[in-house]
């Protein structure tokens, strides 16, 4: 029995009352260790699961019981649902401020199908947009003005089957979707492919059906779909007067196209297709989400759902944006990708699965090859946009030659054509054109992929060819003459000459 008196010198006391103090703290001890041993905060979270920019909050891994789509490729492990919208939100905002994409004067066509890609696109310049609105209203000289945004959605249903009550109710809830992103106000646009014959819409549809079926290749059907869906969103922009048309391309949908395009023999051309800014249309087109993955901006509307019904339960969320249950998609209408396209669609998601940075890394690649004169903005009389593209020249050693020739296009994908002398093109005599010289002046995928073999079917094909793709390919035979004409101006001798 242990002694109860401090002056007893055995120690018996003294080493009782360590034993109880030792055994009181190892209880302590064990009562705070996290799972696995693994250290955590003062306030009990996991640091392996703290935002790597906040250094706060946890990972939307740690956060919310995620799906499938949230792992493969994305920042879930690594942001905090507010970071991660952030870093996404700077990828999009840095692209268009350095590249120039978007002046105040602008008006602007976002190409909007309903799914992820495009929805985040029209959400993001929504938001520039709203910004750029109070600026302008907190100014007291209100001398930048803001610009303008509208949307368009093609319709491909004459040749992708759909039903009507779909159709139908897809085009509501894009209007919807549209109406709440208000102020400003957004124009919505509905237009058929049929569209681009400028005739009555149901002799356009069958037009576009007679050529279409006249392509018997599955990847070349394909393909002229994709270049009609093109034509008819410049369509709807020059005739409303847009400046720029805003497509939601991502990182993981340009990677596919590198391998596609590489596989078709589209290797000249590649250049053209991958860059941020893409000029040779009419109306010029940007991608601001070149450098993000499809899962990320999966992973962003996802999200969005999980907010929702947080909110719904009474909790706080993601509210300090206040975007939550906004960004709503509609997936009914995603038209299938088929033959060469869905191959390598699913080779490259099989890629990303495997190694999370393969789709960046195909796009970096490609990206070192040497962009066109096309591939900047047009000059403009806004000094900003002007100090942009000049950064993006030096940048990109972006240097306009006079002395070069125009480039030909192809008149079925717009693509530019290789050539080393334009004698050497077969030349269309006084702009006449037939389906016999319609075939030299595309590019050799088309010619492979989407023209018929059989002269016969040629003409059939050709005599449902729009007026757009028939005039690509009589003005590009005219502006080539005329360049060639003014290279060897001081060579010629004028009617006043006798030659001698």
């Amino acid at each position: 029995m242990a002694c109860s008196s401090g002056s007893c010198e055995s120690g018996c006391y003294k080493d009782n009352n360590e034993a109880e103090a030792a055994e009181v703290e190892n209880q302590h001890s064990l009562k705070n260790e996290p799972p696995n041993g693994v250290p955590t905060g003062n306030n009990g979270v996991n640091r392996h699961n703290l935002c790597i920019k906040c250094k706060s909050n946890e990972t939307i891994a740690a956060t919310y019981p995620t799906p499938a789509a949230f792992a493969a490729g994305c920042d879930g492990g690594r942001f905090c649902a507010e970071c991660f919208r952030s870093n996404l939100f700077g990828k999009f905002k840095f692209a268009v401020t350095s590249n120039a994409m978007i002046s105040p004067s602008d008006n602007v066509l976002v190409a909007f199908s309903g799914g992820t890609s495009s929805r985040v696109a029209l959400q993001f310049i929504h938001e520039m947009q709203c910004k750029a609105q109070k600026n302008f209203d907190a100014s007291r000289d209100r001398s930048l003005p803001v610009f303008s945004v509208g949307v368009a959605f093609v319709d491909e249903s004459a040749i992708y089957p759909v039903s009507s009550q779909q159709l139908d109710d897809a085009i509501e809830d894009m209007k919807l979707i549209v109406s709440n992103l208000t102020p400003p106000r957004k124009v919505f646009h509905v237009i058929p492919t049929a569209s681009i014959y400028s005739l009555d819409l149901g002799e356009g549809k069958d037009r576009l059906r007679e050529l279409v079926n006249a392509v018997s290749d599955v990847t070349g059907k394909d393909d002229l779909m994709l270049h009609l869906r093109m034509l008819s969103l410049q369509k709807i922009a020059l005739e409303n007067g847009y400046t720029k048309l805003l497509l939601g391309s991502c990182t993981s949908r340009i990677a596919c196209h590198v391998i596609t395009a590489t596989v078709k023999g589209q290797g000249y051309s590649l250049a053209a297709d991958i860059q941020y800014v893409d000029a040779r249309w009419g109306v010029p087109v940007v991608l601001p989400l070149r450098d993000c993955l499809t899962q990320e901006l999966s992973m962003l509307c996802c999200l969005d759902r999980y907010l929702k019904s947080e909110i719904a339960a009474g909790r706080a969320g993601w509210l300090k944006y206040g975007q939550a249950g906004s960004l709503k998609t509609v997936e009914v209408l995603d038209t299938p990708r088929s033959g060469i396209n869905g191959l390598v669609s699913s080779f490259v998601k099989l890629l990303q699965e495997e190694n999370a940075s393969r789709e960046s890394t195909i796009v970096r690649t490609a990206g070192k090859l040497t962009p066109f004169d096309f591939n900047r903005m047009p000059a403009s009389d806004d000094l900003n946009c002007n100090l942009a593209s000049l950064r993006r020249q030096k940048k990109y050693n972006l240097k306009l030659n006079e002395s070069l020739p125009p480039e030909s296009f192809c008149p079925i994908c717009n693509s530019p054509l290789s050539k080393s002398d334009l004698l050497s093109l077969n030349d269309v005599e006084n702009g006449q054109l037939s389906a016999e010289t319609f075939g030299a002046k595309c590019c050799l995928s088309c010619l492979f992929q989407i023209l018929p073999k059989e002269c016969s079917s040629v003409e059939h094909f050709y005599s449902f060819l729009p007026q757009p793709i028939i005039a690509q390919a009589k003005n590009d035979n005219h502006c080539n003459r005329r360049w060639l004409r003014e290279q060897i101006q001081d060579c010629l001798l004028s009617d006043s000459e006798d030659g001698t």
